[in-house]
């Protein structure tokens, strides 16, 4: 019988391990993953791979398991030059007396451009291939995640107060508006509205965010129910819970992408369920600004979308979401009270696809399945840390480290190569970063 010849394609993985997330909890040992313009276009055994396939660019990654690039779905990136800044400080006396007044000496373009670029190169280098971000000059923003080939959600920021960036909530969303125009076609930009947060954006701003957002579909990235003082003044003056004002302006609804929520009643809860709200978990930012505990193991009870995010550098104090996937399944286990909450495979999902669905990005990213991007992470498993390996995922989410990142793709271009960034020029970003660590301290933050 005469043999079928070889099909040419773009690029092969071959992996000890392959777990794709979707189907759930599933692992696949010798498999190959197949990519060929920017997509995965078949997952087979390795030796039926062999037979069906042939590239000029094959890894060999025998002790390695892929797993979807990571979804980093709360970032304020350029935040990153803050890092250390004013440690182990409440939410709001760190914002109000440190955080807000350093914004206003040094947030300008450059800052939040060259504190970008410092992000994705930490992000990258920890297996993230996709970020929503929130801060001031989103243009900037978006230019680094363009040079540097991340797949990135650009808020558009939304406040009732003036920045550098915008001088009122009007301006914010022509300005926010405008850049959406600019990259909706983007192959790997996309937007979401980000009105900071509801003691912060008034009720006429959040109802001219809700026409745009059905107007134009995107998601609405906020901060909600941080701590129990935010809700505590919003009850002494406005009279309601932040979640009711915002349910009483239409705002709930499956394009809401509501950060930290550790203040939930189980009302509340049930409501979010009712109308599909999406919830980002930032476990190791709460825990440092002592904000509270998202009620993680009652959302998951109710099958509410939930996924992770690291929140900013300046209050976490890294961007690494191998931390964040280990800390959310311990901490929703202690708090629950039950070690069943939150198993590895769950927290792997909260850490990609879930993040993909908060984001609109379902389709395109989030699992190893033919037909989406190639945005893929590959973690060396065989380390003394991580051995032996029973189950890999396991293995990933409470042992591993992010120096075990050896590759990363986003939509099959190679950004991390043996732990060597392709995109970034890491001398030039330590450099400005210096620079930056100067002028602030010498500023006096």
């Amino acid at each position: 019988m005469q043999q079928k010849e070889q099909i040419q394609v773009d690029t092969i993985i071959h992996a000890r391990w392959i777990i794709p997330v979707e189907p759930d909890e599933s692992v696949y040992e010798h498999y190959s993953l197949v990519i060929q313009d920017g997509k995965i276009i078949d997952m087979l055994p390795s030796k039926r791979c062999l037979k069906k396939y042939t590239s000029h660019t094959i890894h060999n990654l025998d002790t390695h398991a892929l797993v979807p690039g990571l979804i980093n779905t709360h970032t304020h990136a350029s935040m990153s030059l803050m890092r250390g800044m004013a440690d182990d400080l409440p939410l709001m006396e760190w914002l109000s007396e440190h955080i807000w007044p350093a914004e206003a000496k040094h947030v300008n373009y450059q800052f939040v451009k060259e504190g970008t670029d410092l992000a994705i190169a930490e992000m990258i280098r920890g297996g993230t291939t996709t970020f929503n971000d929130m801060y001031f000059f989103p243009d900037a923003a978006a230019k680094s995640a363009d040079e540097a080939g991340i797949r990135a959600s650009i808020g558009l920021i939304m406040l009732d107060f003036p920045s550098a960036w915008a001088k009122d909530s009007d301006d914010y969303l022509h300005k926010g508006i405008q850049l959406h125009e600019q990259y909706r076609h983007h192959p790997l930009i996309s937007t979401a509205f980000a009105p900071h947060a509801p003691y912060t954006v008034s009720d006429p701003p959040l109802e001219e965010v809700k026409t745009y957002t059905e107007k134009l579909d995107i998601p609405i990235h906020i901060h909600l129910h941080e701590t129990q003082h935010e809700v505590d003044q919003a009850v002494a003056n406005n009279g309601m819970r932040p979640i009711t004002r915002l349910e009483k302006l239409g705002l709930l609804s499956p394009l809401l992408v509501a950060v930290h929520m550790t203040q939930l009643t189980d009302d509340e809860i049930t409501l979010l369920k009712r109308h599909g709200v999406n919830i980002v978990h930032c476990p190791e930012s709460n825990l440092k600004l002592a904000s509270g505990f998202c009620p993680v193991g009652k959302l998951s009870a109710k099958k509410i979308n939930i996924a992770l995010g690291t929140d900013g550098a300046a209050s976490n104090n890294d961007l690494d979401m191998l931390s964040e996937m280990r800390t959310a399944a311990l901490l929703a286990k202690g708090v629950a009270g039950d070690a069943s909450v939150i198993p590895a495979h769950t927290a792997l999902k909260m850490a990609t696809l879930n993040g993909a669905i908060a984001l609109g990005l379902d389709t395109i990213t989030g699992s190893l399945t033919p037909g989406k991007a190639a945005d893929i992470c590959a973690i060396d498993l065989h380390r003394l840390e991580t051995q032996p390996v029973y189950h890999p995922v396991s293995q990933i989410v409470y042992s591993s480290a992010r120096d075990q990142v050896t590759d990363v793709w986003v939509q099959g271009k190679h950004l991390l190569n043996n732990r060597q960034l392709t995109t970034l020029d890491i001398e030039q970003i330590t450099q400005n970063v210096l620079e930056w660590g100067k002028k602030i301290h010498n500023d006096g933050e």
